[in-house]
C-alpha cells in the first residue's frame, strides 16, 4: 500500500489543545492514508465525545485509508463499537510487551463506499 499523506497524533493534540472545543479543523486541500492516534481517545476522553473526534478521523481520511489507534483496552473497545457502525474494518493487536498489558492497538480501514448498481445506499465495495 502507497503511503502519500500521514496524518500524526501529535497534530491532532495540537489542535486540540488549543481549541478544547473539539470542533474540526481545516485539512483542506489535503486528506490521508494514514493517520496515528497514540492515547487521543484516554487523553479527551472526559472533554470530547468519541463521535466527533471519530467523524473528523472519517473526514479527513481517504477511502480505504488506515488508522492505528494505540490505548487502553477499555477506551479501545468503546472506539471499536462506533468505527464498526462506521463500516470500518478493525483488528486488536496485543501490545508489543505481551497480552497481559492493559494498553492495546487496533488498526481500522475505512471502507470505499460506492451506490449499487440499483440505484439502492450506498454500500462497501465487496459486500453483496
Amino acid at each position: 500500500m502507497k503511503m502519500e499523506n500521514c496524518f500524526d497524533e501529535n497534530w491532532m493534540r495540537l489542535r486540540f489543545c488549543c481549541s478544547f472545543r473539539c470542533e474540526g479543523f481545516s485539512t483542506y486541500p489535503r486528506s490521508y492514508d494514514l493517520i496515528h492516534a497514540s492515547g487521543v481517545f484516554s487523553l479527551y476522553q472526559n472533554k470530547c465525545e468519541f463521535e466527533d473526534i471519530l467523524l473528523e478521523m472519517d473526514r479527513i481520511l481517504r477511502p480505504e485509508g488506515t488508522v492505528i489507534f494505540r490505548d487502553e483496552v477499555d477506551v479501545l473497545n468503546k472506539v471499536r463499537k462506533i468505527v464498526g457502525g462506521m463500516r470500518w474494518d478493525t483488528k486488536m493487536i496485543d501490545h508489543e510487551d505481551g497480552p497481559l498489558e492493559t494498553e492495546k492497538i487496533m488498526v481500522a480501514v475505512k471502507q470505499y463506499w460506492a451506490v449499487g448498481s440499483s440505484g439502492g445506499n450506498g454500500t462497501a465495495l465487496g459486500e453483496s
